[in-house]
């Protein structure tokens, strides 16, 4: 349930749009240096079928380095505003793991707080997400984005995954953020090689148990580049449909992709096809 009473309907899968208010991320179309850029993809995004935004101002791409607190306030509350008061009943997710960034980005409009760290990198976070009553993206990450994909090694990958989730689930629990307010993400690249991904992906239909929505976030990432035999960035397209509709056939909830357009008709062609 979002902060204005307004509940999140998953009977279809949900297809949030990635918007970077960043010079520096992965993806060189996900960039957007200006409010009226942002804008102009919003409603691109929206008029295509996102449902959620997620807006950020924080390249974690793996090896980056981390920008200041400020200057990530700066990129993403203009944007945050002027999305919101163009667009009133888009949801927008503030992608940070800052408590500050959160506060500021929630009181300019944002409704959900989509945390790599699933709040173990600022221990404020979870404060902001239980005073704005906000959902919270909680994911899975070893290590941090600098240093995350330097030998990330699992004795057990999924056993570690589901022990991270219960553990952080407890911790969501013990102040005061109840479960309909939790929403979970495996990961995809963050801490992984591409032989994890691809096992988490082969069996992320083990994190229903959790009985809780789950994100998957692999839009155009190395894992498909690499597997697709040295793609860049750019060419990575068919590959991310693959993938979303692995999450359709999966169960899975919701779906973090750069191109919104081609992703939904896959979506929902698939989706059609099931329901039969």
């Amino acid at each position: 349930m979002l902060k204005d009473g307004r509940e999140i309907n998953y009977e279809n899968l949900k297809v949030m749009g990635i918007i970077n208010c960043t010079p520096d991320s992965f993806y060189e179309g996900s960039r957007k240096n200006s409010i009226e850029e942002a804008l102009k993809t919003a409603e691109k995004m929206l008029k295509e079928g996102a449902e959620i935004l997620d807006i950020g101002g924080e390249s974690t791409r793996p090896g980056s380095d981390p920008v200041d607190e400020e200057e990530e306030i700066k990129r993403v509350v203009p944007v945050i505003k002027e999305i919101k008061n163009r667009f009133k009943d888009v949801i927008i997710s503030i992608d940070t793991y800052r408590a500050n960034t959160a506060k500021a980005a929630i009181k300019a409009g944002a409704d959900i707080v989509n945390d790599i760290s699933a709040m173990k990198y600022d221990e404020n976070m979870v404060k902001v997400v239980k005073e704005y009553n906000v959902p919270v993206i909680l994911m899975h990450v070893k290590g941090k984005p600098k240093d995350m994909q330097i030998d990330p090694v699992y004795k057990d990958l999924m056993k570690e995954i589901h022990l991270y989730f219960n553990e952080r689930i407890d911790y969501c629990k013990s102040h005061g953020i109840t479960e309909d307010k939790i929403i979970l993400d495996p990961g995809i690249g963050f801490g992984k090689t591409v032989e994890h991904n691809l096992k988490i992906m082969n069996r992320i239909e083990e994190l229903k148990s959790f009985n809780l929505p789950v994100l998957l976030a692999a839009s155009r990432k190395a894992t498909i580049g690499k597997v697709l035999g040295s793609l860049p960035t750019e060419e990575r397209l068919e590959g991310t449909i693959a993938l979303s509709c692995l999450a359709v056939d999966a169960g899975l909830q919701m779906v973090r992709v750069h191109d919104v357009k081609e992703n939904i008709r896959a979506i929902r062609m698939l989706e059609a096809v099931r329901k039969i």
